[in-house]
């Protein structure tokens, strides 16, 4: 979900992988309403961030809304099973606005193979619908949900993810742990498991990359430890080229007219 991005730079260079195994579920997942907020890294407010997951009959759908300051939108609806593993049905991925220098509408179906991706080249909007033998393990969407179940004592974890380039190609993500960091919530400290992210580009390709300035950056997300694990953050990219931006949960600030009243 918060992490989704993350692969979105240097994709032209990737080749289609075979998928991995899917993440087994260790903490499933329930009805949930969170407020985030995206900022840069230097900490300026760019959106605010609003998700939903609830779920039915063992299926769920989660759908995350980010609005810029600019009138940009970044919606992705995911419907998804946990059924001892996690498995994607369904993910649907709009950006759109000033914030997006290519704006796209992806559309995955996850059970018949179907993608259709939605966007606009040289001022005229086109459309490009393919079948794809997609791999058990595609994360379009519940990328934070399976970062939370992951196990640090694992060294690697390779996750498959589609990215639209516009054409739509699958990558492998590695996760590897990388240290534990700490972090205060009202006034208690805490831990919090890191996890750096990349994106690989296997063979020349990957031997390119960084020469011609395509590799793409690495992302971090952080996963409250001790118990149930619980995202506290993540830095990673939103569409090609794009900077590094934090997701980070946010409390809430009162009105003043509410606080007035008591």
């Amino acid at each position: 979900m918060f992490i989704r991005a993350v692969l979105l730079t240097g994709l032209v260079l990737c080749p289609t992988l075979s998928g991995a195994e899917p993440v087994a579920v260790r903490y499933p997942e329930g009805s949930v309403h969170g407020y985030l907020a995206l900022r840069s890294l230097d900490g300026k407010l760019l959106a605010a961030g609003d998700l939903v997951q609830t779920i039915r009959g063992g299926t769920l759908t989660s759908r995350l809304v980010y609005r810029f300051k600019d009138g940009s939108i970044d919606d992705e609806t995911t419907v998804f099973l946990q059924a001892g593993s996690f498995r994607l049905l369904h993910d649907h991925h709009i950006q759109k606005g000033p914030s997006f220098n290519k704006p796209t509408d992806v559309t995955i179906n996850a059970q018949t193979g179907e993608v259709t991706v939605r966007f606009t080249e040289n001022g005229k909007p086109k459309v490009e619908s393919s079948h794809m033998d997609l791999p058990n393990d595609l994360s379009n969407g519940i990328l934070l949900d399976l970062a939370k179940n992951l196990s640090p004592q694992t060294p690697e974890t390779k996750i498959s993810y589609l990215a639209a380039t516009p054409k739509p190609k699958i990558v492998h993500l590695s996760f590897k742990p990388d240290g534990i960091d700490s972090f205060k919530s009202a006034g208690q400290r805490n831990k919090a498991q890191k996890y750096k992210i990349h994106v690989e580009l296997d063979g020349l390709a990957g031997m390119i990359a960084p020469m011609i300035g395509k590799e793409p950056a690495d992302s971090e997300v952080w996963v409250g430890s001790g118990g149930v694990p619980a995202f506290i953050k993540s830095e990673s990219p939103l569409f090609l080229g794009g900077p590094l931006l934090r997701t980070e949960l946010i409390g809430p600030v009162w009105a003043q007219a509410n606080s007035e009243a008591k």
